[in-house]
């Protein structure tokens, strides 16, 4: 009795080799879901982090880049702030730019203008908060580029100098480019085009990107159908903006196949091992029937074989790969480890490859007893 389970020491080799197999596929599935949490980090870190409940864009903006194509006023965030559903609205500048500091280094920003002391000013680790009109606050991150407290930041073809007044206490990152926060004004001269001394148009003081949208009762969401009908806007919960960001949809779903492909894979991998497995070893499992052995403790048994190769596999695998992912953390390449997705990954791991080999092990209700007593010789 119990022939599968003696079978793993008996044919150890055979098994180690799925093992190996099943292991590596979850080395795979590790840095896999480090690169897509890395890359949603890298790409929506900021939005993730700003205290909002939803976003509300000019009406009828596209879903993709929506934050650099939407302009929206200063009335149709007074018309937001006179809602009873919401606590706190305000106007939102989002414009990506080059710039370079003094000294020539070359920095790429995404420049988020807000009204400092506003809810949407991010807490300082280093320096001080926005305070004079050319104040700049920017990402952690951004000190990989070679910007210093102090530095002064020039942007391209305009002129305009920004001083790095502080750094927020975490990364702050969108579309794969460090976050600066400025005072509002100076955005709006900046989306405006306007160079170092010329006149600033009066309407640029009235617009920005989206507006920032906060619910009352600690947060909780507003009517955002009766908000745009209201506004004449498009808002979209802070999830949803995501997509905004550049490149965020066409990543996760490149993503995404790749991973749904893994998965399929380690099924596949999983079942044809078992079923060959099943062929080879049928004359024992007739043996075993025509002993008095039930067809429902023979599929137990062998699927408690699948379990512990699975487990053991999967366990070794998600080590490994939690092993090799830490020394890629911090190296350049978008990558975070969450524990998360790395859960939920080796569990569907075993699940599925538990459904390869379960459908494979069926087979052992189709062996006949009477092959053992030499049915066919």
């Amino acid at each position: 009795m119990f022939l599968a389970m003696r079978e793993l020491w008996f044919a150890r080799t055979r098994f180690l080799l799925m093992g190996a197999v099943v292991a590596l596929i979850s080395i795979l599935m590790v840095i896999l879901s480090g690169l897509s949490s890395g890359l949603v980090v890298d790409g929506v870190s900021a939005l993730q982090r700003t205290p909002v409940q939803a976003f509300a864009f000019a009406e009828g903006t596209k879903a993709d880049s929506a934050f650099s194509r939407s302009v929206v006023t200063e009335d149709q965030a007074d018309t937001w702030r006179a809602r009873p559903d919401v606590a706190r609205a305000e106007l939102f500048g989002n414009t990506i730019v080059n710039a370079k500091t003094e000294s020539g280094v070359p920095v790429d920003l995404t420049l988020f203008g807000i009204r400092p002391g506003s809810f949407l000013e991010p807490s300082v680790s280093e320096g001080a908060p926005l305070g004079g009109d050319t104040d700049v606050v920017l990402s952690d991150s951004a000190r990989a580029t070679g910007v210093e407290l102090g530095d002064t930041i020039v942007v391209d073809r305009l002129g305009t100098r920004l001083d790095v007044v502080g750094f927020t206490s975490d990364k702050r990152t969108f579309g794969h480019v460090d976050v600066a926060y400025l005072p509002l004004s100076t955005w709006q001269e900046i989306h405006a085009g306007v160079r170092l001394g010329e006149q600033v148009p009066p309407s640029a003081y009235t617009e920005a990107s989206v507006v920032a949208i906060e619910g009352v009762d600690g947060g909780a969401l507003p009517d955002l159908t009766a908000g745009d009908a209201a506004a004449g806007t498009t808002a979209k919960i802070l999830e949803e903006s995501f997509d905004s960001s550049p490149g965020y949809s066409a990543e996760m779903m490149t993503m995404s196949m790749i991973t749904a492909f893994l998965y399929a894979i380690s099924a596949l991998v999983v079942g044809a091992f078992f079923t060959i497995w099943t062929v080879q070893r049928s004359r024992e499992i007739a043996v075993l029937r025509a002993m008095g052995a039930s067809t429902g403790f023979l599929l137990r048994d062998a699927l408690l074989q699948a379990v512990i190769v699975l487990v053991g596999s999967v366990a070794v695998g998600v080590l490994v790969g939690l092993g090799l992912g830490s020394g890629l953390e911090g190296s350049g390449m978008p990558f975070v480890l969450e524990s998360g997705p790395v859960a939920r990954g080796a569990v569907l791991l075993v699940v599925l490859g538990l459904l390869g080999a379960a459908l494979a092990v069926v087979r052992i209700v189709r062996v006949d007893p009477l092959a053992a007593l030499g049915e066919n010789r």
